[in-house]
């Protein structure tokens, strides 16, 4: 799966992107969701409820965001290869504050994380070229399904980056 234009997309997904390296991405979704696994696995309860800043989330948060957004992901990339033109983006703030990842352990949301990411990775390896290069409109912008695998992969390293720097210190 070639690295996607960057100006075929959003400008906002540009950092994601950018985070990704060169080995291929599917490789890159295998090897994250291993170590973002075993990394949720190595942090205390107090860790798990531990927020940064007031108003930021909790790394029990994070990790249930992440989850949200695979799904996400996954539901355009679903729904693009499969001919449908356009979906409505999502309000991640809202979903987390309608969640209930706080009363959750950090394990359990490790291990749906770690669920949810190896079924996509089932229907990822399955796309077909001509899947890869559908196109469609989500968040009311034009996109291709090769560049949200890069996004998907590139918004878990974002989301690593900030855990490691303002959490995990």
């Amino acid at each position: 799966m070639d690295r996607p234009d960057t100006s075929a997309c959003a400008p906002f997904y540009g950092r994601y992107i950018a985070l990704v390296d060169d080995e291929p991405v599917l490789d890159t979704l295998e090897k994250l969701k291993d170590s973002t696994y075993e990394l949720f696995l190595s942090l205390t309860d107090e860790q798990a409820n531990y927020a940064y800043a007031e108003g930021k989330w909790t790394i029990k948060e994070v990790a249930g965001h992440l989850t949200d957004a695979e799904r996400t992901f996954a539901y355009r990339i679903l729904a693009f290869s499969r001919g449908q033109e356009e979906l409505p983006g999502f309000d991640e703030s809202t979903y987390v504050d309608l969640a209930t990842f706080k009363s959750r352990t950090l394990p359990d949301l490790a291990a749906e994380f770690k669920a949810v990411r190896e079924a996509n990775l089932y229907m990822l390896r399955a796309l077909t070229e001509q899947q890869l290069a559908a196109t469609g409109i989500a968040n009311g912008s034009p996109i291709a399904v090769n560049t949200i695998v890069y996004i998907m992969a590139g918004h878990e390293l974002h989301h690593l980056k900030i855990l490691k720097k303002r959490y995990l210190v």
